[in-house]
């Protein structure tokens, strides 16, 4: 009896998925980076993250600077950002108040 042979078609979104759950198991890891470099796949979420600069002391202290200064430009952004959404509710007080005063002045008229 032959084995039938069942063609199908994959689509991007289904490898995506196949390589987020189970992370190229079977793949050799030059395959599996090729594939995920191909259809833009990030990495299982438990995945270990590999350290590029570990033969050069020099490259680690240098990422290490440059991963410290990215951290603290993030954080002051945000700081940024906060300090601007606050801004508007303070703002949106004082035109409410000086809305109160015209309105109360428009109905005292202009003689009184």
């Amino acid at each position: 009896m032959k084995k039938k042979i069942v063609g199908t078609t994959v689509t991007e979104a289904s490898a995506q998925a196949l390589l987020r759950r189970q992370g190229g198991r079977q793949l050799a890891p030059v395959e599996d980076r090729l594939i995920r470099m191909r259809l833009g796949a990030s990495q299982p979420r438990q995945a270990r993250i590999e350290w590029m600069g570990t033969d050069s002391e020099e490259l680690a202290i240098e990422l290490r600077a440059i991963e410290i200064e990215t951290y603290l430009k993030l954080k002051a952004h945000r700081a940024r950002n906060a300090a601007r959404a606050a801004a508007p509710a303070v703002a949106s007080a004082a035109s409410r108040t000086r809305d109160k005063i015209v309105r109360a002045l428009r109905r005292r008229g202009p003689n009184r």
